[in-house]
């Protein structure tokens, strides 16, 4: 049976503040693989919240679980936002958290099998752009409602993961969820990434389905359930400009003549992307 996979957050908000925290002792010698005791003191959080937010960056694709240490691009968001305050690493955690635990494998079948973020962004939000919270507390309670989970903290995991998008000092400045009252939400005012931030991106779902091919169908990236589109709230139009954008800039190559079309890879590097993302954001 599905499990939701968010009680992770021990009942604490998302901060990026508390997230630098994290980023900044992944950066040093030790890394976060360290004594609960000496993480406390190194970070300056206490312990439900070292635990809590460690587990998050690593969920964020920002430290890596084995090492402790900060992943490329861990290093290069703290060498760029060292504030933590551009909406290219808020994309850029919304993108790696869509994955919950499980990051850049293979995808299951039914979404709902890698935990309620997952659920939530390929499953729920694709025929629920706008939503009530009582609506979506039932579907989940529907899909991971277990004899050892109840629905009132099923309530509250869904609470925190809402949260993390619309509070300022978590992920609200890419605008993938506002919510106009109280208790409704819409994802139709979504801030779209810029185009080197998307390439990054599609150079990281391009290895996880198609590993070292340097070529595929153009339907394999546009209509992908567990792909771009749905992933950045985005129609299957607006993820073809994005690629006629990057094959303006090289970085990819499409045959279009005749059916199937064809996508071509040409990137060499995508942490170099990820750098020019954040170098087109500073420039806007």
């Amino acid at each position: 049976m599905s499990k939701l996979q968010l009680s992770f957050h021990a009942n604490l908000a998302l901060k990026k503040e508390d997230i630098l925290r994290i980023l900044k002792a992944a950066n040093e010698e030790k890394g976060m693989n360290d004594t609960p005791e000496n993480l406390v003191q190194r970070t300056g959080l206490g312990s439900p919240k070292v635990t809590a937010f460690k587990t998050l960056s690593i969920r964020s694709g920002l430290v890596d679980k084995k090492t402790g240490k900060l992943k490329p691009q861990g290093q290069i968001v703290l060498a760029h936002d060292p504030h933590l305050e551009s909406p290219v690493t808020d994309w850029l955690m919304h993108f790696y958290l869509s994955f919950g635990d499980y990051g850049l494998s293979t995808p299951p079948e039914d979404a709902a099998e890698w935990g309620g973020w997952t659920w939530f962004i390929y499953s729920f939000l694709p025929t629920h752009p706008s939503f009530i919270y009582t609506n979506l507390a039932i579907a989940a309670c529907n899909i991971y409602e277990t004899e050892k989970k109840k629905a009132k903290n099923i309530g509250e995991d869904i609470s925190y993961m809402l949260n993390a998008y619309t509070k300022k000092e978590a992920l609200a400045k890419i605008n993938f969820l506002i919510s106009p009252t109280k208790d409704q939400f819409t994802t139709q005012e979504s801030n779209i990434p810029n185009d080197h931030l998307f390439a990054y991106f599609l150079t990281q779902i391009w290895q996880r389905d198609f590993g070292i091919s340097t070529s595929t169908s153009a339907d394999n990236i546009l209509d992908h359930p567990f792909g771009l589109a749905p992933l950045l709230n985005i129609s299957r139009d607006c993820l073809q400009d994005y690629l006629d954008r990057l094959s303006g800039f090289g970085i990819i190559e499409q045959y279009r003549t005749v059916p199937p079309f064809q996508v071509i890879s040409r990137w060499h590097d995508p942490l170099q992307l990820l750098e020019k993302a954040y170098e087109s954001d500073r420039s806007h």
